[in-house]
């Protein structure tokens, strides 16, 4: 096994707890604009996101101060496109759930063969955001 890169490690938990974070504050606007026939079942589904990110951006967290790195307080850039369609926020939901995947394939690649716990961890949310962008592609299929 090779030695874990502690400091490029935690500044990476750092950026997917940020990112992790604005994903709370992105899928609660987004629950708050949906609007149609089909809005309770689509809020409910953007709440359920929120929630997830919250957990995700406290596990993270859990993970970082565990190796001894120290949590910001910020959150990842996000902008306001103010296009409040189902099929829009479905689409900017998409982007943001393929920047969350990479993220996790990234922390896999830097601790790979450095940290069992840390891979496994990896894989689980890689799993988790694969199958959110299962989900919001096959929601996103009405409107093609």
């Amino acid at each position: 096994m090779k030695d874990l890169d502690l400091k490029l490690t935690t500044n990476l938990l750092n950026s997917i707890m940020e990112f992790e974070l604005a994903g709370v504050v992105r899928y609660t606007h987004y629950s708050l604009m949906v609007t149609g026939p089909n809005r309770i079942p689509i809020v409910d589904f953007f709440k359920m996101q929120a929630n997830e990110s919250l957990t995700h951006a406290q596990q993270v967290g859990e993970i970082l101060t565990g190796l001894e790195g120290h949590p910001s307080l910020r959150i990842a850039p996000m902008e306001e496109t103010d296009k409040h369609t189902v099929r829009d926020i479905l689409e900017e939901s998409l982007n943001h759930e393929k920047k969350a995947l990479n993220l996790y394939k990234e922390l896999l690649s830097t601790v790979a063969d450095a940290s069992i716990y840390l891979e496994e961890f990896a894989r689980t949310m890689i799993g988790q955001e694969e199958l959110h962008n299962i989900e919001i592609k096959k929601m996103l299929r009405d409107f093609s």
